[in-house]
């Protein structure tokens, strides 16, 4: 209990202008990596598609613009149809295998029975057509 109130107690003890300046360094920070993903989109094309295709290079802007077309084109335009029904065949499916494991009943299973050949029946990998047809005869 002490050590859960320990951890819980650095963000409340600290003053409301503490907390304002912390959030307002971790908005920073969020704005930076943000803006460096055009860079880095930037960056990749330029060293990469005028080699590779013959493309000219790009700016900063027109590189968030290339991210914001490709979000539009493979991300539905925000649609939320695809997920809603991943989410209904999720619980269809959950549903069956429920159904599914309440049918069988464990002394409805038999033990499997050995196939020819396998060492737990004694034969050691022979069958009837390996016995050597003296076997058994004496003498």
């Amino acid at each position: 209990m002490c050590a859960k109130r320990h951890s819980d107690s650095w963000w409340e003890d600290r003053s409301t202008g503490q907390k304002i300046v912390v959030g307002f360094f971790i908005g920073l920070l969020i704005l930076g990596g943000i803006a460096l993903l055009g860079l880095v989109v930037k960056g990749l094309w330029n060293a990469l598609m005028p080699e590779i295709f013959g493309l000219t290079e790009i700016t900063y802007w027109q590189a968030w613009g290339l991210m914001l077309l490709s979000s539009i084109l493979f991300k539905n335009f925000g649609s939320d149809k695809s997920s809603r029904k991943e989410r209904k065949r999720k619980k269809e499916l959950r549903r069956y295998m429920s159904d599914e494991s309440e049918n069988v009943s464990p002394a409805a299973e038999e033990p499997p029975t050995p196939a020819a050949g396998d060492p737990a029946d004694g034969s050691e990998g022979r069958t009837d057509q390996d016995s050597d047809p003296e076997e058994g005869v004496t003498p």
